[in-house]
């Protein structure tokens, strides 16, 4: 595996170009000693299901993943709890208002954005909307559909924690 930091040249404090490699998550500089670390964004994924038990997917209207299927949600702001970050991500992509029902678990990421990839820790909640039948794709969502996941070809979903959440949840 690449090191997170390798397109990190420049220390950010002192602008020194003597930033190193420390250990497989950090940089050093040694000039003035500054330890940078990377560390896992927060992200967040809505399992939202209908009376039917169908799930809510989205097909991605971005890269990473353009045209491959997601389940609302996405990273979490700052100063934002991982609850209030679902559900504005809900309310975004859906047009929806939400409420977690519960917390299901969370899966490590790696996020291909601009050239760098991204760790994630991705963290599914059980999200409960107020109207199914009203949403609209919005953010960077193309379509919203209900589907039974049995019937997703998992080479469509286009992040590897996603196709691991459903099988999780679903247990296939």
């Amino acid at each position: 595996m690449k090191h997170p930091l390798r397109d990190f040249r420049f220390c950010p404090v002192c602008g020194s170009d003597r930033f190193v490699c420390h250990d497989d998550r950090s940089k050093r500089c040694t000039d003035c000693g500054f330890n940078f670390y990377c560390n896992a964004s927060a992200a967040t994924v809505a399992v939202i299901r209908n009376a039917k038990g169908e799930v809510l997917f989205a097909r991605r209207d971005r890269q990473p993943g353009k045209g491959l299927l997601d389940l609302p949600g996405g990273f979490v702001d700052l100063n934002e709890s991982l609850e209030e970050g679902c559900l504005r991500e809900v309310k975004e992509e859906t047009g929806a208002e939400g409420r977690i029902v519960r917390h299901l678990f969370s899966l490590p990421n790696v996020y291909p954005y601009g050239g760098f990839d991204v760790h994630t820790v991705d963290s599914f909640f059980e999200v409960e909307i107020d109207d199914e039948t009203d949403l609209f794709a919005g953010d960077d969502v193309e379509m919203l559909f209900w589907a039974d996941p049995d019937f997703i070809d998992p080479a469509q979903i286009a992040m590897k924690s996603i196709r691991k959440g459903l099988e999780r949840i679903f247990k296939k």
